[in-house]
C-alpha cells in the first residue's frame, strides 16, 4: 500500500475513532488493528496509536475545563496510582512478543466491547457524595486502569468510568476524570515508547489529525444518526477486527 494511502486511511480511521470516543469510547479498538494490518510491529503500533490519543484528550480536557466540569483535586489524586500502574503496563507491552500482543488485544477487544454493551449505564448520575480518591477501592481501581492503559490503552475509558461511577462521580465529572487520567497515562507511556524508538511519528500524526476532526464532528453525527446507530456499526467492526487479529 502506498505511504500516502496509508496516511489517508489512518486519518480516516482516526476520525471515526474520535467520533466514537466522544459518544462512548473504544476508538482505539479501530485504530490499533489498522496499524497492525498495515504492517507495523505490535510495539510500534501500540506506541504510534498513543499520538492520536494524546491529541484527542488534550482537546477534550480543555473543553471540559472551559465548562468548569473538571474536579481537579479528585482527578489528580486518582491519577497517582494510575501513573504507577502505567509504568508497569508499558513495561509489559514492550516485553510481550508480537503474536502474543495481537492475541491479547483480540481478547480485550471482545471482552470490553461486550462489557460496554451489557454495562447498565456506566457514568450515570451520582446519588451520593464522591468517595475520596484515596479510598483503597479507588486507588486499586485506578492502579488497574494504569496497568491496562499502559499495556494496551484501547477501551481503558470503559474501565475508568466504571471506577468513577462506583466512586460516586456523575457522568460529566466522571468523563472529565477519564480524560485527565488517559491524558497523563498517555504522556507517560508515549514518552517510554518514544524513548524506545517504538513510535512511527508520520503515521501517528495522521491519526492525531483524524482524531481531532472526528471528535469535533462526533456530536453532530450523534444528532443526525444517533449514538445507537454508530455503536452498532462500530461494535460489528470491532468484532470482525478481533477475529481477524486472532488468526493473523
Amino acid at each position: 500500500m502506498p505511504f500516502s494511502v496509508e496516511l489517508l486511511l489512518l486519518a480516516s480511521t482516526g476520525a471515526i475513532a474520535g467520533a466514537l470516543n466522544v459518544i462512548g469510547g473504544g476508538g482505539s479498538f479501530l485504530t490499533l488493528p489498522v496499524l497492525l494490518f498495515i504492517g507495523l510491529p505490535a510495539a510500534i503500533a501500540n506506541g504510534t496509536n498513543r499520538v492520536g490519543v494524546l491529541a484527542q484528550n488534550i482537546g477534550g480536557l480543555y473543553g471540559f475545563h472551559r465548562h468548569g466540569a473538571v474536579d481537579w483535586k479528585w482527578s489528580l489524586a486518582a491519577c497517582v496510582p494510575a501513573l504507577a500502574g502505567a509504568a508497569l503496563g508499558v513495561w509489559l507491552a514492550l516485553a510481550l512478543p508480537n503474536v502474543a500482543f495481537k492475541r491479547t488485544l483480540s481478547i480485550a477487544m471482545l471482552a470490553l466491547t461486550l462489557w460496554s454493551l451489557l454495562s447498565p449505564g456506566a457514568g450515570g448520575q451520582a446519588k451520593r457524595a464522591p468517595t475520596s480518591a484515596w479510598h483503597p477501592g479507588v486507588v486499586l481501581g485506578f492502579f488497574v486502569v494504569g496497568v491496562y492503559g499502559g499495556f494496551i490503552q484501547a477501551g481503558v475509558g470503559f474501565i475508568v468510568l466504571t471506577v468513577t461511577t462506583w466512586a460516586g462521580l456523575d457522568m460529566l465529572r466522571g468523563n472529565a476524570a477519564k480524560l485527565l487520567t488517559v491524558l497523563l497515562v498517555t504522556v507517560l507511556s508515549l514518552a517510554v515508547f518514544a524513548a524506545s524508538a517504538q513510535v512511527d511519528w508520520p503515521r501517528g500524526i495522521a491519526l492525531a489529525i483524524g482524531n481531532v476532526i472526528g471528535s469535533h464532528y462526533g456530536v453532530k453525527l450523534a444528532i443526525y444518526k444517533g449514538d445507537a446507530w454508530l455503536q452498532r456499526a462500530v461494535t460489528t467492526t470491532v468484532v470482525l477486527f478481533a477475529i481477524a487479529l486472532w488468526f493473523q
